[in-house]
Order: C-alpha cells, then sequence, then structure tokens
C-alpha cells in the first residue's frame, strides 16, 4: 500500500514534467495536429449560437482528448493554440485573449485530473464541475462584461442556468468518449490504465 501511495504522489509531482516530454515525440505533434484539425471542423458543423454569449457543440471533444493523453502541459498550450486559429479561421465577433486563457485554464484543469489515470465517472464529473465554474461562469463572464460591457451580474444567472443545463450532457458524452479512447489508446499509449 505504501508503494502505491509513493508512485501516486511520484506521478502528481512529476505530472507537468511528464505532460511537457510529451512534446519531445512527434507522434504526439501529428496527433496534436490532427486533433486541431477536427476541432476546427466541429466547430463549423458542431456548434449552435443560441445567443452573442452562448454557444454550444462539440469541437471541445478533440481537446479533451488531447488533455486526457497529453496531460495539462500540453493541453494548455493545445487548449490555448486552438482558440486562437479558431478565431483567425472563423473570426466571430473579436478576438480577446482573455478566452484563450480560459482555454488553457480548462485544458489544464482536465489535464489534472485525467492525465495518467482511469477513467472513472468522478474522474470527469470533478474537473467538468471546476471548469463550468470557475472557467465558464466566473472568467468567461468576466471577459464577456469586459468585451461588450453588459455587466458581469447581468450576465451571471443566464450563463449559470446554461451551464446546469450543459453539465450533465457534457459529463456523459465526455464520459463516454474517453472510455471509449481509454480502449484505443492501450495499444499506442502503453502507460495508460
Amino acid at each position: 500500500m505504501e508503494k502505491k501511495a509513493d508512485n501516486d504522489q511520484k506521478v502528481n509531482r512529476n505530472i507537468w514534467i511528464s505532460s511537457a516530454e510529451e512534446f519531445k515525440e512527434l507522434r504526439n505533434i501529428v496527433f496534436c495536429g490532427v486533433m486541431g484539425a477536427l476541432s476546427v471542423v466541429l466547430s463549423f458543423v458542431g456548434s449552435i449560437r443560441l445567443s452573442p454569449y452562448m454557444k454550444i457543440g462539440v469541437s471541445e471533444i478533440p481537446n479533451l482528448m488531447v488533455d486526457y493523453l497529453m496531460g495539462p502541459v500540453v493541453g494548455g498550450v493545445f487548449g490555448a493554440v486552438m482558440d486562437f486559429l479558431k478565431f483567425l479561421i472563423n473570426p466571430d465577433g473579436s478576438f480577446f485573449p482573455g478566452f484563450s486563457i480560459s482555454a488553457a485554464a480548462a485544458a489544464v484543469i482536465f489535464g489534472l485530473f485525467l492525465y495518467h489515470k482511469k477513467v472513472t465517472f468522478w474522474r470527469v464529473l470533478v474537473p467538468e464541475i471546476l471548469v463550468k465554474l470557475i472557467v465558464n461562469v466566473g472568467l468567461n463572464t468576466l471577459w464577456l462584461d469586459m468585451l461588450y460591457g453588459k455587466g458581469f451580474w447581468a450576465l451571471l444567472p443566464h450563463r449559470v442556468v446554461s451551464n446546469l443545463i450543459q453539465l450533465p450532457i457534457d459529463t456523459v458524452v465526455l464520459f463516454a468518449v474517453l472510455t471509449a479512447v481509454q480502449k484505443a489508446a492501450k495499444k499506442y499509449w502503453r502507460d495508460r490504465k
């Protein structure tokens, strides 16, 4: 039991280094490129804008696969870069770097909970709640207030309700996708459980 605790502590201590080292392998860079292309395509065909302040879709699934397979460092860089590239390819309003920070923060949260770990429902639910609370409701509402001047408190109720509605849907979809990825990844990423 002590050996398992020591190994868990070592993994947690080295998660940042291990994730950064994922950049060393060409297959990982290629995988990020493929996931980036898939994310761009899904942002065109798999997203619906419900209002100027709310868009739902599945274009984040490739990002979450990168977070799971390559950790918080690669995921954070990938998330920020993809936010910028999606804006360049399809400008939707004005570019605001705060949303790139949000994309990186969400990727880091997911990477910390999922990297080198077995996919469980709770391991998917907890980062979903944190991302929805900290990033979507907190940071993104602040960025929208700064961009459009609508008032943080005026935007907040709508954003809380929409994220509460999305939470169970996103959790179930992400759990299903990552469970499938976990099975498929054993062949290529041997250190996955």
